[in-house]
């Protein structure tokens, strides 16, 4: 089983249970909107991720990103993000889908939740992590590449995020952090120009 150094934070025990059979590390649950009452909690989370580094692993819809945004909000570094594909259904101990249909990390594949804790950037232990540096991708790449400050960069946003199998309700700004994890410059490029022909 692999095994990750960060400390994974999840939004309740069934998504923890679900992590827990793919990877070995430590899972924190938020117990929902708990967090955001919980001073203890947020100071714990800021102390992880200062030591050993937090990668937060939400459900893609609107409470998910919401719990994510909080996170956002009280830790300012030291912290990673994992996201799941839009994926629509029904989790098994589920009578009927979620309010917006999609599953959460509890109905995710062990190879979706691995894919998306590298896709992160997660230190998976005793795995070679030696990269060259790749030239990053800037806010005005977006701009050159229409994703920002054209009538239809939303749409172009929302396709892009469909191609990488990211959540829809990626931020312009998470959506730059990730794929700067993911990509050269030179290959965000080629993605771009081929989803985007002139």
């Amino acid at each position: 089983m692999h095994k990750i150094s960060e400390v994974i934070i999840v939004e309740g025990r069934y998504d923890k249970n679900t992590i827990l059979q793919c990877v070995d590390c430590t899972v924190i649950e938020t117990s929902g909107f708990g967090l955001f009452n919980n001073k203890e909690k947020a100071a714990l989370l800021k102390r992880l991720a200062e030591t050993r580094g937090i990668i937060v692993f939400t459900d893609s819809d609107s409470a998910g990103f919401l719990i994510r945004n909080h996170i956002k909000g009280i830790v300012t570094s030291g912290v990673k993000h994992a996201y799941i594909p839009d994926i629509y259904g029904r989790e098994k101990r589920k009578s009927s889908p979620s309010k917006e249909g999609k599953l959460g990390v509890e109905g995710m594949s062990p190879d979706i939740i691995i894919n998306a804790l590298r896709k992160a950037g997660a230190t998976f232990i005793g795995e070679s992590s030696v990269e060259a540096a790749k030239e990053p991708i800037s806010k005005t790449d977006f701009f050159d590449l229409g994703l920002t400050g054209q009538a239809d960069s939303k749409q172009r946003r929302a396709s892009l995020l469909k191609k990488l199998s990211l959540p829809e309700r990626m931020t312009t700004n998470s959506l730059l952090e990730v794929v700067n994890i993911l990509y050269g410059k030179a290959e965000f490029f080629t993605i771009c120009q081929e989803l985007f022909p002139q």
